[in-house]
């Protein structure tokens, strides 16, 4: 983090689109009474080292008594675009998938979601955006106009059910069938995925420290300017 850097002109958090994580963990068989611990002595296809999807699911599995790389064995070498192929091919009893691959795991019935990373971390700012702190105090009705219109998609994504966002947005994904979309949008919306406003609250950005200083990627916790 640039302000953990000692940097001044450091980027700041403005607006914020999700409250959770968007990735959910694959197992091989459908499990509805799934237990995180349930992956003791397993294998997980996790993510890059360092990153936010491998971070969450490590502050899981923390938070649920289970020590990574110890009780858990995660792979984090595959590709993000292959790992995927590698469960479906073989590897690993779980994957951690984000959309549209899980649902096509489950259609293909190549794997089962049993559980969402995103619910199990709680609500955390993963998809924010940010400005530098310069660029702020210069440009307030660009980022106050970028963000009303953030916000008025927010409001107009609540107030739609998941056929009607999915016919919206489907012109932005022509590879992926209009059906499947809906599918997607209704699994991140019942979970309540993005956020109705687009403010940044203390306690997502708490918890968004806690899951990097578990991670051992932030040195010290810090405040938050309101």
């Amino acid at each position: 983090m640039n302000v953990n850097e000692g940097q001044e002109n450091y980027a700041i958090s403005f607006a914020q689109l999700t409250q959770r994580a968007g990735n959910f963990l694959i197992g091989r068989e459908p499990s509805p009474d799934f237990q995180w611990e349930d992956v003791k002595g397993k294998t997980i296809i996790g993510g890059r080292p360092g990153g936010m999807p491998q971070l969450v699911l490590e502050y899981i599995l923390k938070q649920n008594g289970i020590e990574p790389f110890n009780d858990v064995e995660i792979i984090t070498n595959i590709q993000f675009s292959a790992t995927a192929g590698s469960f479906v091919g073989g590897t690993g009893d779980y994957t951690a998938e984000f959309e549209p691959t899980a649902s096509k795991l489950e259609n293909e019935e190549t794997g089962y979601v049993v559980a969402s990373l995103g619910t199990a971390s709680g609500k955390v700012p993963y998809t924010t955006y940010m400005a530098t702190k310069e660029y702020l105090a210069g440009n307030e009705d660009v980022i106050q106009g970028f963000t009303n219109a953030i916000y008025k998609g927010q409001i107009w994504v609540e107030d739609h059910t998941p056929a009607e966002i999915a016919e919206v947005i489907q012109p932005y994904f022509e590879e992926t069938d209009l059906t499947l979309i809906t599918q997607i949008v209704e699994r991140y919306k019942s979970q309540d995925t993005w956020r109705t406003d687009p403010y940044f609250d203390e306690g997502g950005y708490d918890l968004l420290l806690d899951i990097l200083e578990t991670g051992g990627q932030l040195e010290k916790h810090l405040s938050l300017m309101f």
